[in-house]
């Protein structure tokens, strides 16, 4: 039986070692070995039952195979894939722990993948979607280990992977600076968002989070640490930035840093149809008056179809601007319009009283299907509306739909693949369905019916979202040329193919 599909008897054998302490790998039984164990099943170092055991190497932090700590990792925020319980959780205590335990995984052919743990106070989970960071049979490193701001400097922060934006920002916030480019939810690991790129309201001005990123520290599959940059390695760096982990552990990133916003004006601007929103909102991100652009396709207030809102975000220091030339020769949209003038800190942390509202309400631990696209601006209108045809307000539940443009030009890493067209459109079907039982698995065949029509139509996909029987040739067409690229890199730099199966580029 693969180790990517283990038995139950398999699991529950790895599971059994609760506080005791793991000292090595049994290839005979597939579980993993306790000093207990080892001593009562009679000693020596040539054969017998220890003979089969690897022994896991001296860590500075620890490797836990309990119940209690293999179910933290038994599933993911999307909570819509089973049976993704890994034989081992590794907690590291130093990069060089990562070093060790990646040798060993391919010495002993077991997955392993980093698993950027977050999430608000005691709330902690993997903001993987649809499996994507599992590694059933494998061992999971839990990213809160490698949790330290090294350095806060004048243009540029060093943080370990574990960091999230939400840290970062405090950090840099007591030198008078913050990051320029931020996912929506603050409370992500850095080195999971940058594993599939990281996209925010930002993007029409600094790109996507991986375009900010100028170099990173990082354990190949081969079991060497390295460091890559645009300069050094660029093979590497580029393969592993928005790569989806097929090359490497990310453990260290060196993040650009810009002098921070003090106070922001937002500008909530309402449209009744597609082709007036999406004039306008092309000609704000030509204008560039703002820092900010998002923009969402939502339900009319009488469930009588869809509307659209543009949030537009203009920071300042000081003096607050006029507010009309910062709209001027926009549609009559002002008697639906509203404005916010607030802190710059309470805006990119916004999304965080909507998420107690969730768990209060119970819509957090609901299953997520949700659907993350890369529009051509030429096909956009049709795309969207094909989705309003086939959307209901209860295949959201309380969720919402994001979609606005930036430029493709400001991405600049290979493997965040752009439609061909200078603008692209994000669509970003985020679902938190209503308690229940409500029809996941429609929703799923849903994801998989837009998605190939967006294909269909010069779309690309972002690596977050569950999209049902993606296959090899699924992943070659969304990578196009690059594919080959991913490819050698992964040969050149996890030969063993050990690292994050979860994502299924490969087959």
């Amino acid at each position: 039986m693969s180790t990517n599909t283990p038995s139950r008897r398999r699991v529950l054998g790895g599971m059994a070692a609760t506080a005791a302490t793991v000292v090595g790998w049994n290839a005979a039984t597939q579980t993993w070995a306790t000093a207990a164990e080892a001593s009562g099943r009679g000693g020596g170092h040539g054969g017998g039952w220890w003979g089969d055991v690897a022994p896991v190497p001296p860590l500075d932090g620890s490797l836990k195979t309990s119940a209690a700590d293999l179910v933290q990792f038994s599933k993911d925020f999307g909570a819509l894939v089973s049976n993704i319980t890994p034989w081992a959780v590794l907690v590291p205590g130093s990069v060089n722990d990562i070093v060790k335990m990646v040798n060993y995984a391919r010495a002993n052919n077991l997955k392993i993948a980093a698993n950027g743990r977050s999430g608000t106070g005691d709330d902690l989970e993997s903001h993987s979607n649809y499996g994507q960071a599992a590694v059933p049979g494998g061992i999971s490193i839990d990213s809160r280990g490698l949790g330290k701001v090294v350095s806060v400097g004048t243009n540029s922060a060093v943080v370990e992977a574990g960091v999230t934006w939400a840290q970062l920002t405090d950090a840099a916030a007591a030198k008078g600076k913050m990051p320029p480019a931020m996912p929506d939810y603050m409370h992500l690991s850095i080195g999971g968002t940058i594993s599939v790129g990281g996209i925010g309201g930002t993007v029409g001005k600094y790109g996507l989070a991986v375009d900010t990123i100028e170099s990173i520290d990082i354990v190949t599959g081969a079991g060497q640490l390295l460091t890559a940059s645009p300069s050094v390695r660029p093979d590497l760096f580029n393969a592993a930035l928005a790569g989806g982990g097929q090359v490497g552990i990310i453990v260290r990133l060196t993040v650009k840093i810009v002098p921070a916003k003090e106070r922001i004006v937002v500008f909530n601007l309402i449209y009744n149809d597609v082709a007036t929103y999406l004039a306008d909102a092309e000609k704000v991100l030509a204008e560039g008056k703002f820092e900010v652009q998002a923009g969402e396709l939502a339900r009319k207030p009488d469930d009588s179809g869809w509307r659209y809102r543009m949030e537009l975000g203009a920071t300042y220091t000081g003096t607050a601007p006029a507010r009309d030339p910062l709209i001027a020769g926009l549609r009559d949209v002002r008697s639906e319009a509203t404005v916010d003038d607030m802190s710059f800190r309470d805006y990119i942390f916004r999304f965080d009283a909507y998420v107690e509202d969730y768990k209060a309400f119970g819509y957090w631990e609901q299953p997520k299907p949700w659907l993350s696209l890369f529009l051509p601006a030429a096909k956009v209108k049709q795309f969207l509306q094909i989705a309003e045809a086939d959307l209901t307000a209860n295949d959201l539940g309380v969720g919402f739909v994001l979609t606005y443009p930036y430029r493709t030009s400001k991405l600049k890493r290979p493997m965040a693949v752009q439609p061909n067209d200078s603008i692209g459109y994000l669509f970003d079907l985020l679902r938190f369905p209503h308690p229940g039982e409500p029809d996941i698995a429609g929703m799923l065949e849903q994801n998989r019916r837009l998605y190939d029509k967006a294909v269909a139509l010069g779309a690309k996909r972002y690596l977050v979202g569950a999209i049902p029987r993606m296959t090899t040739t699924d992943w070659k067409k969304h990578f196009g040329s690059r594919y080959s690229d991913l490819l050698n890199a992964k040969r050149r730099y996890d030969p063993a193919d050990i690292l994050t199966p979860g994502q299924g580029f490969f087959g």
